[in-house]
């Protein structure tokens, strides 16, 4: 073999070499990335799994678990608690990386893979200076009670105080008005649209609610959400507005959602959730129903829901609150529901010194001739129902009943 022959052999060998150490390199980053993402979706989604609890576990969630729990709830937080299914506070990673020390977390644990951010403090008194009359009293009594009840529900059941996810994704629900300093997080049908009117005028952006449409208020992007602000924007509004959340009902708002876009002529739902809807959970179902996707039933629609397995994902719409907006994390300012809508608003209103002309609107937002959507609407659609499947519908928005202290409904 002659120097060049010698020559050519090394440097194909070297070429080899370097594409093999360039494959592996590439593979090794693709696993670490794959990894992280997994870890990452599973810190944001909190769907932590443990070995099966034993007797003494149980016992130490039932002595440190929420006062005024029934037994049912009892059970189903106890077995969530210590299983991690859907648990959005991740109870679990915290109670395993609480037992580390501050190295170990950084260096053992994979929550030490993340930065963590640090939320405002979890319950301050509300400025009430702006307030005037003494009607608010009541309201402001009840209001307060709210805010007790979430805070010392999260303080026990939510221990962590640094999250280890990104900021942006627990408050890409969240608008802002920045005139008034007020951040409102949206729960759709809980008078999302009304609000959403509201904030506009707040904003300079109509002079009345009368005056803006539908597909203004949810098309017309003219309010900017927390999310695309930068980092330093969301800590100094998150530190220094008034954040509110108006809930409902789950059962109401969940019939509420099924009613509007199942019930109704609607581009969207029917062709991307009823197809979907009707072509796996109706035997026989016609051509026209497949095609369209119209006419799905209420039953239906609960076993899409319930199903680990969906043809399609989940919507805003009828998301639980916990997922939406981060109770136990956001720590609201002010709590508004539904059922005390009016009266909730405008004291909200007076709190953040709108101007005294501008009133929560009462009108419905859509379909205004249609009943609302009320106990007795849902005990009706309910009937549709086994027993079993009411009861897994409530377990699905257990945290939501639990957070908010609303009646557990008679399944």
């Amino acid at each position: 073999m002659n120097l060049r022959q010698v020559f050519v052999s090394v440097l194909m060998f070297g070429v080899a070499g370097l594409l093999l150490f360039m494959y592996l390199q590439a593979w090794i980053e693709e696993q670490h990335t794959e990894v992280g993402e997994k870890l990452q979706q599973q810190i944001i989604n909190q769907d932590f799994t443990v070995p099966p609890p034993g007797t003494e576990r149980r016992a130490a969630w039932s002595s440190s678990a929420p006062s005024g729990l029934s037994k049912h709830e009892m059970a189903v937080l106890g077995s969530r608690h210590w299983w991690g299914k859907a648990d959005p506070f991740g109870v679990v990673a915290a109670s395993l990386v609480s037992q580390l020390s501050d190295q170990q977390k950084m260096s053992e644990s994979p929550l030490g893979r993340f930065r963590g951010v640090y939320l405002p403090p979890a319950l301050h008194p509300l400025n009430k200076s702006l307030v005037k009359g003494g009607q608010w009293e009541e309201v402001d009594i009840t209001q307060e009670k709210r805010r007790t009840f979430l805070h010392d529900f999260c303080e026990k059941y939510n221990n962590r105080k640094k999250l280890p996810t990104h900021l942006a994704h627990l408050v890409s629900r969240i608008y802002v008005e920045d005139r008034h300093k007020v951040l409102y997080c949206e729960v759709p049908k809980a008078g999302c649209s009304n609000w959403k009117r509201v904030l506009m005028v707040l904003n300079g952006l109509a002079a009345s609610t009368h005056n803006i449409s539908h597909d203004d208020v949810h098309y017309g992007k003219h309010l900017r959400k927390l999310d695309s602000y930068d980092l330093k924007g969301i800590y100094t509004r998150l530190n220094t507005y008034t954040k509110t959340i108006f809930v409902r009902d789950p059962m109401e708002r969940l019939v509420s959602a099924f009613r509007d876009k199942f019930e109704h002529p609607n581009s969207y739902y029917h062709p991307v959730f009823g197809k979907a809807i009707i072509k796996k959970y109706r035997h026989n179902a016609n051509e026209e129903a497949l095609k369209t996707g119209s006419g799905v039933k209420f039953r239906e629609f609960i076993q899409y829901l319930l199903d680990s397995h969906r043809p399609v994902g989940m919507d805003i719409h009828w998301e639980q609150v916990s997922k939406l907006c981060y109770p136990c994390l956001i720590n609201y300012d002010f709590i508004g529901k539904f059922e005390t809508l009016e009266e909730d608003a405008n004291y909200f209103l007076q709190l953040v010194g709108a101007p005294p002309d501008l009133k929560f609107p009462k009108f419905k937002d859509r379909h205004s001739s249609d009943e609302r959507t009320s106990t007795e609407v849902v005990r009706q659609y309910l009937k549709e129902l086994s027993k079993e499947e009411r009861q897994l519908t409530y377990d699905f928005y257990y945290l939501d009943y639990l957070m908010f202290n609303y009646t557990s409904p008679i399944v």
